[in-house]
């Protein structure tokens, strides 16, 4: 058998981004001075790294320059007509009770969205208007995600707009807060948004993320980013749902950073995007502190979906559980790449991470690499990883008790991922994750 190595050039591959996309797209990005100079940095980093490829190790699995090839034109502030299609969209994906907050291709929708009436407790702003405002504290906190990830810096040179959400301390926000990313459809274009989340002290909320397509969206791009500062004794609820169009791409990453005795519960589900890379950073700096993370992939036909978490034990004396399901069908390929620090300080310990994927398809591809780097000696750690078909035997006892074969997949796909789904503490989101599973699976052929 001879076997022939193809060599890809890759060290000196520039970006897939025009250089002069920043110029083209000024008249668009909110900020001057200081702003425009750290945007500038931005895609000066951008280009000099270029899309990332299998051969940084963080990307081994979801190498952009093979699956997405380029980044697209800035996508145009939405008109009246593309306002009309979000707006239809939203009513099949709007959350009963929650307080929505809607941008369309990456620009706040105020016609679309509820941010009256809010109270003394909490306040909503977009980013367009922080970073027109000249808040220097605010914005050095935006730009706070450094340029080391080319994506990462790829949205802190073209963000054009997001919702900055801050919470007084002591407060408890009664309603979900629910940001919902709508691509209108009208060209296929990107997105670039970031949001910033701030905790106070002792307060508690939720918030929702949806990613959805308009009925004719199609081939778009969703750049986004999310900052979270979760204040000493405060807890925030997190839930991530990307249902995108089937030929979208979905890029995101989150830094979350914990204070003292504060409880960050997060849970992500897919089931949308051709290729969708979720990176999050979450620094447990606050001694007594608890980090829930969950997820789940439903994938098919080439669906393409990485996970990649960072959690990093800074302080003694914290928590963290990590759970993550996949379930893949066809040729959908699932990506989790999980990787837990427990710094010399950081004594006393409990992180445990686990990763279990179910095949449906012998074409079906389940990447899962989990890490513990620990430098403390007084912890609790552990971490697995499982890869499976469903069990014979059990399918057999179903069947045999009357049920079709496709209504007796369904039965075990449902308690295989509701371990992780079971994680989410708000009832009516619990029931909506679950919906969205059942939606799935009854879509399967």
């Amino acid at each position: 058998m001879n076997v022939v190595l193809a060599k890809t050039e890759t060290a000196h591959a520039k970006s897939d981004i025009k250089s002069d996309i920043l110029a083209v797209a000024r008249d668009r990005l909110p900020g001057t001075g200081k702003v425009a100079d750290l945007r500038r940095q931005a895609l000066e980093a951008h280009e000099r790294l270029g899309l990332p490829h299998r051969r940084i190790e963080d990307w081994k699995y979801t190498d952009l320059r093979v699956l997405m090839r380029e980044v697209l034109p800035l996508a145009g502030a939405p008109d009246a007509a593309a306002l009309k299609r979000a707006a239809a969209a939203l009513k099949l994906h709007a959350i009963a009770g929650a307080r929505r907050v809607v941008l369309v291709d990456g620009v706040f929708a105020p016609s679309l969205s509820e941010t009256s009436d809010l109270g003394k407790d909490i306040g909503i702003r977009t980013l367009h208007e922080v970073l027109e405002a000249g808040d220097a504290a605010l914005q050095a906190q935006l730009f706070s995600p450094d340029n080391s990830d080319a994506m990462v810096a790829l949205n802190s040179a073209m963000m054009t707009d997001g919702i900055v959400i801050e919470v007084a301390d002591n407060a408890v926000v009664p309603r979900p807060l629910h940001i919902v990313h709508i691509a209108s459809g009208a060209a296929p274009a990107a997105m670039f948004t970031r949001s910033l989340i701030r905790i106070g002290r002792h307060a508690s909320a939720t918030l929702v993320e949806s990613y959805i397509g308009a009925e004719d969206a199609k081939a778009y791009q969703v750049h986004d980013s999310l900052i979270v500062a979760i204040g000493d004794g405060a807890r925030l609820d997190h839930v991530r749902l990307i249902e995108d169009s089937r030929e979208a791409f979905n890029i995101s990453s989150a830094v979350v950073t914990l204070g003292a005795n504060a409880h960050f519960n997060t849970f992500g589900m897919n089931t949308g995007s051709l290729v969708s890379r979720y990176q999050a950073v979450i620094v447990v700096a606050g001694e007594g502190s608890r980090v829930e993370t969950n997820g789940v992939n439903l994938l098919n036909g080439r669906q393409h979906a990485d996970t990649t978490l960072f959690l990093d034990h800074a302080v003694p004396n914290c928590s963290s559980n990590e759970i993550f399901r996949a379930v893949l069908d066809d040729r959908g390929h699932s990506v989790f790449q999980g990787r837990i620090i427990v710094r010399p300080k950081a004594q006393k310990t409990a992180a445990k991470m686990m990763t279990r994927a179910l095949l449906l398809s012998d074409e079906a591809e389940a990447d899962n690499k989990p890490e513990l780097e620990i430098f403390a000696d007084d912890v609790t750690c552990g971490h697995g990883a499982t890869t499976g078909a469903l069990d014979d035997s059990l399918l057999f006892y179903l069947r045999a008790r009357g049920l079709p074969e496709k209504e007796a997949q369904a039965l075990l796909i449902l308690a295989f991922v509701g371990e992780a789904i079971e994680s989410i503490a708000n009832d009516a989101l619990r029931e909506l994750a679950s919906l969205a599973a059942q939606r799935w699976l009854a879509a399967r052929s």
